[in-house]
């Protein structure tokens, strides 16, 4: 079985509160990875029909920070898988709620495992790329 790199493709949107920031009222580099570590979880459960834990995240590049009272705007996908891993890209922008500019803000890949309700590995379908769109996915992914 196979499942297309495009139907991996989620997004999540959330305003940023007071609570979740720091001193300089901008998001905690906790609270972003905490939104994109739950965002990768759900591409990545998509895909393997099964719960998916994090196994590992590669290097975090904060480029911008996100101000109290923005938007961050997430998208996560599937690239690749093995046996019972998956390679998720998350990419996280932010905007002012009254405009439509964004910034980008942060970009990592995980590694997400299926496992059971026993919490062993389980075998994961692969993905595809099928679309031109899904080919850009895939050649722009790895972090």
């Amino acid at each position: 079985m196979t499942v297309p790199v495009t139907n991996t493709y989620v997004e999540s949107t959330e305003r940023i509160q007071p609570n979740q920031a720091n001193n300089y009222e901008n998001t905690h580099g906790g609270e972003v990875v905490r939104l994109m570590d739950e965002l990768a979880a759900i591409a990545a459960m998509t895909v393997a029909g099964e719960t998916c834990v994090t196994a590992h995240i590669g290097s975090v590049d904060f480029q911008n920070p996100i101000p109290v009272g923005s938007v961050a705007e997430l998208s996560a996908y599937v690239y690749e898988t093995g046996s019972s891993s998956l390679e998720v890209r998350v990419d996280v922008e932010s905007r002012d709620p009254r405009e439509e500019e964004t910034v980008q803000t942060t970009a990592a890949c995980f590694t997400m495992v299926a496992v059971d309700e026993a919490g062993d590995p389980v075998e994961v379908p692969s993905v595809v790329p099928e679309t031109d769109r899904g080919e850009r996915l895939v050649e722009s992914a790895p972090c």
